[in-house]
């Protein structure tokens, strides 16, 4: 029987402070990998969109409590870990979609959650 296909989100789970103690080489290193990913992908015809994330020192967070709206910026003092980008996988299988997500070079250094799309409620059936 077949797995149907869906989309996939990979985030990639970064510990805060990482890239500070990797540095500026070997940033632009571990991106050039990242970069070649993408084009990896991309050839597969598996990306629907991907990016890399800004660090949490330029991040605000905000939540509507009340009617109030309350705003915090970043850094964020009780984050041990920070979503460092994303990949969007389309027309997959949930075994398509892990294979992806352990050829991805941020699995070396961090982790890849990966997520299905769907709706923002839970099912009562499992998928």
């Amino acid at each position: 029987m077949a797995t149907p296909s869906s989309s996939y989100m990979l985030l990639i789970v970064e510990p805060t402070g990482q890239r500070q103690e990797r540095g500026r080489e070997g940033g632009e290193q571990a991106y050039a990998r990242m970069l070649a990913f993408t084009a990896d992908l991309q050839a597969r015809g598996l990306l629907e969109a991907s990016n890399s994330l800004a660090s949490t020192r330029q991040a605000v967070r905000l939540q509507v409590r009340e009617g109030q709206t309350q705003l915090v910026d970043g850094p964020f003092a009780e984050a041990k870990e920070m979503i460092g980008g994303f990949f969007l996988l389309k027309n997959c299988s949930r075994e398509q979609a892990l294979e992806m997500a352990a050829l991805c070079p941020a699995a070396e250094w961090a982790t890849v959650e990966l997520r299905q799309v769907g709706p923002c409620f839970e099912d009562a059936e499992p998928l």
